[in-house]
């Protein structure tokens, strides 16, 4: 019977990154029917929203979905589809892998880390107050009058809530993600030693966890320190465990490590549902030229796969598409020695090349 997955392309230039993951996917054998649904601000004067609810409907119906990059702006306008996804289908825990394959552009030789980040909590909750309105105001004085420090009228305020829930079924996640994958240590990240009621409380709940699962190491590293021990020496770090903010900027930093957001795969899961979808953005300026690397959507597909129980193919996938970025040959602009290479490949010729190693038997 085949798995029924909801396809959402994107804009920008997702649409066409996600036209070729859609058959190199499908060149592993595995029978998937496709729901495609729009998403993304080109559908906003279509549907009067970037998140039409029928995206929604689909995802739940289907229970997994594959996705494209989504445009969203800085600054100002809608908030983020991606945060507006996580939220409404609880998608608490984002996975995302950073492994170097041999032949990516990387200053290491050796990079495989697991950074699991807590989605719906912290300073990515949403709860904000914009300056020098009346309710801002209003939450700056009752800040002041109980004597919580002085706050500057003209300030704007983010709010950063940190729960005992949040962080206990993130820690656990992450602990059995190991497990299930045969990690060996999870890393907790935090800024305890300022944040005491918040990051504290993050740590305190991740070491009460930690002692449910004796058969995995567990340390912590303050998040300064962590960013610096992982460009000194990642080597020594296997799967870290993250709130929200520091869970964003430091999966970057992963993706820096092993080649850049080319080749940076992720997950947003959930107690019931799962969108799979590449790191980096929508890159509207190349749209239509067939230009962007789709290796991290791909390798999204890779984890979509083993999500769904297709382990062997998903495997056999990684496995192409590691040999072509090992040959070097039929890679994009971003992973040749200059972005100005004559030899970089197209978007549709590094999916070529991938069907090419699978068909060979990789």
């Amino acid at each position: 019977m085949p798995h029924r997955v909801t396809l959402i392309p994107g804009d920008g230039t997702g649409p066409e990154i996600m036209e070729v993951t859609q058959r190199v996917i499908e060149a592993t054998g595995v029978a998937i029917e496709w729901d495609v649904e729009e998403a993304g601000a080109e559908v906003i004067e279509k549907y009067g929203t970037p998140l039409p609810p029928k995206v929604i409907d689909s995802i739940k119906k289907n229970r997994v979905a594959l996705k494209g990059p989504i445009t969203t702006p800085v600054g100002t306008g809608f908030r983020s589809v991606n945060v507006a996804l996580r939220k409404e289908l609880d998608l608490y825990a984002c996975v995302r892998p950073c492994k170097i394959y041999p032949g990516a552009r990387s200053r290491y030789e050796t990079v495989d880390i697991v950074i699991i980040r807590e989605n719906t909590e912290d300073l990515y909750a949403g709860i904000e107050f914009e300056r020098e309105k009346p309710e801002t105001l209003e939450l700056i004085s009752v800040i002041e009058k109980m004597g919580k420090g002085t706050i500057r009228p003209d300030s704007g305020i983010s709010i950063k809530p940190i729960s005992v829930f949040g962080t206990e079924r993130i820690v656990r996640f992450a602990f059995e993600y190991a497990r299930k994958w045969g990690r060996k240590k999870v890393t907790a990240v935090h800024k305890a030693n300022i944040m005491k009621y918040s990051d504290g409380l993050f740590l305190e709940v991740a070491r009460r966890v930690a002692q449910e699962y004796p058969d995995i190491a567990f340390e912590d590293r303050i998040v300064d320190n962590m960013c610096m021990q992982l460009v000194q020496k990642p080597e020594l770090y296997d799967v870290l465990v993250l709130p929200n903010l520091y869970g964003d900027i430091v999966s970057d930093l992963g993706a820096g490590l092993v080649g850049g957001l080319g080749v940076a795969p992720g997950g947003n899961i959930g107690d019931h549902y799962a969108v799979f979808e590449p790191t980096h953005g929508s890159a509207p300026k190349y749209r239509g030229m067939y230009k962007v690397n789709p290796i991290a959507a791909i390798l999204s597909g890779v984890m979509m796969l083993r999500h769904l129980g297709e382990r062997e193919r998903g495997d056999r996938l990684e496995r192409a598409v590691a040999a072509v970025i090992q040959e070097g040959k039929r890679v994009t602009y971003d992973m040749k020695p200059s972005p100005d290479d004559p030899t970089a490949a197209s978007t549709k010729e590094v999916g070529e090349a991938i069907i090419e190693k699978l068909l060979k038997g990789c």
